[in-house]
């Protein structure tokens, strides 16, 4: 789950994370704010709000107000902007970049610092990132910071405010799960303090349990994606016309890749999991309704679900939901004889190869 940046700068200054000062905003109602120039920033989770005017600056209490109101009124790739946040204006000599984030490849956190920071990670050559990979079993210690800002060829009194933030991101980093902790820009003022300008960080999801002082951000869902999600399920919408139910996570991507690969355009990502329920294949059923696909692909690999047990939920969703698409169904593992025929036996026919029943299902969608 992302934050936004007045999330996460609240969880920096839980660390001694330097910060500016700054306010949180959701109505021009309640714009107070007495230190000028200041900085206005929309609040979406989404990057590159900066070239899409979404940060402005205001010399005085009319500007500001003028300023709020117009991001409070943009969307931002497909997202309403709903708060801004106030900040106060830094006086910037110099832009670092560091973060935290999981490399999956060598499996263990990766810590990356450059002095050109401002621009995208991406964007900077890579001898001049410094990286350093945290042993898991080990963990972070303060020679690590040293090191770095050694290799960063830092100045005295930068270093050591420089090795006090990274410190911090790395207790934020394990403490909360985090998938990614980011600063960019590192801001060094021109009095030589050191100062997140930035905030991102990414919380694993299925930690949030644990992390009861985080409030989950439903701006990332859609509202389709919301309704699941209320419900117990997980969906991703895209933008095709084929309904994709499938169990287990790999088995969904592998059939929204096939899907792709044979010309049809999935209308979304819907993992039944290990559900031996048939009111949980009713209900998935009844958000891809919602959705209003063409066609309908469910895709069962039978190992913990019972293929049975989902062909009750598939004739039992017909006969309740009220499907009238067509619906094309891969039945294979632990009973599947007995689905099938109850498909069968109720005027659907399935098959044991997914690439069949991908094959049929676009055909079906292209004759619409």
């Amino acid at each position: 789950m992302n934050l936004y940046e007045y999330q996460a700068k609240e969880l920096f200054r839980k660390y001694s994370i330097p910060v500016p000062a700054g306010k949180h905003i959701e109505s021009p109602s309640n714009l107070q704010w007495d230190k000028f120039p200041v900085v206005v920033k929309a609040q979406v989770l989404v990057g590159g709000r900066g070239k899409a005017g979404g940060i402005k600056f205001a010399n005085d209490h009319k500007e500001l107000l003028d300023k709020t109101k117009e991001i409070l009124s943009m969307t931002i790739k497909g997202l309403k902007v709903n708060s801004v946040y106030l900040e106060e204006k830094l006086d910037i000599s110099k832009e670092y970049y560091v973060s935290i984030t999981l490399d999956r490849s060598k499996r263990r956190p990766i810590i990356m610092a450059t002095t050109s920071g401002g621009v995208e990670i991406e964007d900077v050559p890579d001898e001049k990132i410094v990286k350093y990979w945290i042993d898991p079993v080990i963990g972070y210690s303060n020679f690590i910071g040293k090191d770095i800002s050694f290799k960063l060829k830092l100045p005295d009194n930068e270093a050591k405010q420089f090795q006090a933030i990274l410190a911090g991101m790395a207790s934020l980093y394990n403490d909360y799960d985090a998938e990614l902790v980011e600063i960019n820009p590192l801001v060094v003022t021109k009095d030589g303090s050191i100062i997140a300008g930035d905030a991102k960080i990414v919380i694993d999801s299925d930690s949030l349990f644990r992390h009861k002082d985080i409030p989950e951000n439903a701006a990332e869902r859609t509202e389709l994606e919301e309704i699941a999600y209320k419900r117990g399920y997980s969906l991703v919408e895209l933008d095709g016309n084929i309904g994709v139910i499938a169990n287990g996570a790999g088995l969904t991507m592998a059939t929204l890749d096939g899907l792709t690969l044979k010309g049809g355009k999935p209308r979304n990502f819907l993992d039944l999991g290990g559900s031996d329920d048939v009111e949980k294949v009713v209900g998935a059923f009844e958000i891809l309704k919602i959705a209003k696909p063409k066609g309908i692909l469910i895709n069962i690999f039978g190992g913990v679900t019972h293929c049975d047990t989902v062909a009750k939920g598939i004739i039992e969703a017909k006969k309740r939901v009220g499907i009238d698409v067509p619906i094309v169904v891969r039945l294979s593992g632990v009973n599947e004889d007995e689905g099938r025929k109850i498909l069968s036996d109720n005027g659907i026919h399935s098959y044991g190869d997914m690439m069949d029943a991908i094959n049929e299902i676009v055909k079906e969608v292209n004759k619409l």
